[in-house]
């Protein structure tokens, strides 16, 4: 279910919800879309179009509603009673794959986190038991002390209790940045939209095997590999991360925070693009700013555009080579085909012709040896 309410990014056709729930493993049997100035307060499409889905869901034997937009604990409670079916949101959704996905202990850690914030806000009256009191000898919590309280008091227990440990893995990971640093490593951090190819570029460019598939967020944890440059005489640090997202929940990123880390002190932005995606435009400056919220839209990029083995004759770029204006500056960009290997190797020289103006030839040399990667 999709709501129109004027916004630019708006997608009638609801593919990008569509293949969220088909990555979390379910089957979509039908997509409704209207148009509103403003939601409703109490179930925000309104009773008609509640009443329209009821039947829907109904006739298609529907399990679930889902939402492409954020809603409140009230709306969510209310439409839940009108339709008699479980109802969620794209922040639950999303939340939901990354649980599923989360390999590494930080990013089961920052799973749990970001969930038991989701969580925490959806206290609030929305179920009937929470309205239960209870208190006395022998008891949980104070005389008169109701269940809605305790539930949250536990939450919150739990959620310092997670905020501690990811403290301690992001001191660890710090101290890693640190020793890196140390050796005048030359960080480069893999970025861009979910399913932009970023794990596929990430497994050419270094010979790793990454997970890496035609789905969304394929990846969460981040994988660093080292990458011998030969035109550089020296090694570079790459790193994949997780792919962003429209509207990523605000509880996402602060959980995340230790895995995009890795983007914030990256000397070199690597920003993958869908070229074949119509809406790769959006999804720029959709990662554009999620950037600017951890602090990382100043790092230099270069932007690369993948899949271009998918386009249309048509629209083959004239040059491999050339400038994309982006938040009114020219920004280098290559189109590359990392399933392919198309413009691959323009992209290495690329990268050891930055990475030799960071770091002097003095350096350069002392880290040609015992490296991972393709010689160019």
């Amino acid at each position: 279910m999709g709501v129109d309410l004027g916004d630019s990014h708006f997608d009638g056709e609801l593919e990008e919800l569509g293949l969220l729930a088909q990555t979390a493993g379910m089957l979509p049997v039908a997509r409704v879309t209207c148009k509103r100035r403003a939601p409703d307060a109490a179930l925000f499409i309104g009773s008609g179009k509640a009443d329209e889905i009821k039947l829907l869901a109904t006739q298609m034997g529907a399990k679930e509603v889902l939402f492409d937009q954020s809603l409140s604990p009230g709306q969510q409670r209310n439409l839940e009673r009108h339709l008699e079916l479980p109802v969620n949101d794209r922040t639950f959704l999303i939340l939901e794959i990354f649980a599923q996905r989360a390999r590494s202990h930080e990013g089961k850690l920052q799973v749990e986190l970001a969930r038991l914030q989701y969580l925490s806000t959806r206290l609030v009256r929305r179920w009937s038991h929470l309205e239960r009191q209870s208190g006395g000898i022998g008891m949980r919590g104070g005389p008169g002390e109701a269940q809605i309280e305790l539930d949250r008091r536990m939450i919150g227990d739990t959620i310092k209790r997670t905020k501690e440990r990811l403290s301690k893995v992001k001191r660890q990971r710090q101290t890693q940045r640190r020793q890196r640093e140390r050796r005048d490593a030359f960080n480069i951090s893999l970025i861009g939209y979910t399913n932009a190819g970023k794990s596929t570029l990430f497994n050419a460019l270094v010979k790793a095997r990454a997970y890496a598939a035609d789905q969304l967020f394929a990846t969460l944890d981040t994988t660093t590999r080292q990458l011998y440059l030969g035109d550089a005489r020296r090694s570079v640090s790459l790193s994949d991360t997780v792919g962003f997202i429209r509207d990523l929940p605000h509880s996402l990123v602060d959980a995340f925070q230790a895995t995009l880390q890795e983007a914030v002190d990256a000397d070199l932005l690597l920003h993958v693009v869908d070229a074949a995606n119509p809406h790769c435009t959006e999804q720029i400056a959709e990662v554009q700013k999620v950037l600017k919220e951890i602090g990382a839209n100043d790092i230099p990029q270069l932007l690369v555009f993948n899949k271009m083995d998918a386009l249309d004759s048509d629209h083959q770029p004239i040059k491999l080579e050339d400038e994309f204006e982006m938040d009114g500056v020219r920004v280098p960009r290559i189109f590359v085909s990392a399933q392919a290997g198309t413009g691959l190797p323009a992209l290495r020289q690329r990268l050891a012709t930055m990475a030799r103006l960071v770091i002097p030839d003095a350096v350069q040399t002392s880290h040609s040896l015992g490296t991972s990667g393709d010689d160019v």
